[in-house]
């Protein structure tokens, strides 16, 4: 304390000096309208300056609460695009209810694995959110794999770059049908195997997802790089590069086919 009325003193003559400039640019700005208009547009000036980086760190910490609300919103999306030959009834407040043969749940990858033979990765749903086995999971791009196993909480996914994955898949313009598969080696690229040597193809022709029980019809896959026989079966083999990035994925969302059972029911009357 002592010391500030030291600095006080000793600085009296410059501390009165500032006061009395203070007092008389106070009384020069209420008394000027032009002068008090400046002062409040510099002000204005810095404190939207202040505020405008104040709202942009709030809508930075906002960004993950924006994020899972636009994926619940294209998980919306996306059930009314894979059931669009399916009935859409209009309810009170103009609500849309599906009657369709697909339902769509929101996820997100918690642990992805894309380096070994069988890759896996973990999403952050489970049978509280009716997420069970051998349902789809797709993201934006295209096809992820299909669910392993489920508990409460989180389900595994057997990736599309698993040694062990087999999913029916066809060449778009042409309909033609194989089983996408992968080699293990390259984790760009998987394989469409046992494509029959009548069908018309090229490179650049985009595959996507077959008429199955597991995916909708028509989900991307991606698009052949390079086309070759195999000679054990006389029939074409395709690398097909994914147009999704395997190793860098994050919201997703499981497909259930309401009528899996049913439809595999009947196959394997077939069989």
């Amino acid at each position: 304390m002592q010391q500030i009325i030291n600095y006080i003193i000793k600085n009296s003559t410059k501390l009165l000096f500032l006061l009395l400039l203070g007092i008389s640019l106070l009384l020069t700005i209420q008394s000027h309208s032009y002068h008090r208009s400046k002062v409040i547009n510099s002000a204005n000036t810095i404190s939207g300056g202040v505020y405008e980086r104040v709202s942009a760190f709030k809508d930075y910490l906002s960004l993950k609460s924006e994020n899972e609300g636009l994926a619940a919103e294209n998980a919306r999306l996306k059930s009314l695009l894979y059931n669009q030959k399916d009935t859409l009834k209009v309810l009170a407040k103009n609500q849309l209810s599906l009657e369709g043969d697909y339902k769509v749940i929101q996820s997100k990858i918690i642990k992805n694995s894309y380096n070994i033979q069988e890759n896996f990765l973990t999403i952050n749903s489970g049978t509280n959110h009716g997420i069970g086995p051998d349902m789809g999971v797709v993201n934006s791009k295209g096809i992820i794999g299909i669910i392993d196993i489920a508990n409460k909480k989180y389900a595994t996914v057997r990736s599309v770059l698993n040694t062990q994955s087999k999913i029916n898949a066809k060449v778009k313009k042409s309909n033609h049908f194989g089983t996408l598969t992968w080699n293990g080696r390259n984790a760009g690229n998987v394989q469409l195997i046992d494509v029959p040597r009548l069908a018309t193809v090229k490179k650049g022709d985009t595959i996507v997802t077959g008429a199955q029980s597991i995916f909708p019809e028509n989900i991307n896959v991606g698009i052949i790089s390079k086309i070759y026989v195999d000679k054990k079966t006389n029939l074409f083999t395709m690398d097909v590069k994914l147009f999704n990035d395997m190793t860098s994925i994050n919201h997703v969302y499981v497909i259930e086919n309401k009528n899996r059972e049913e439809i595999e029911k009947l196959e394997s009357t077939k069989q």
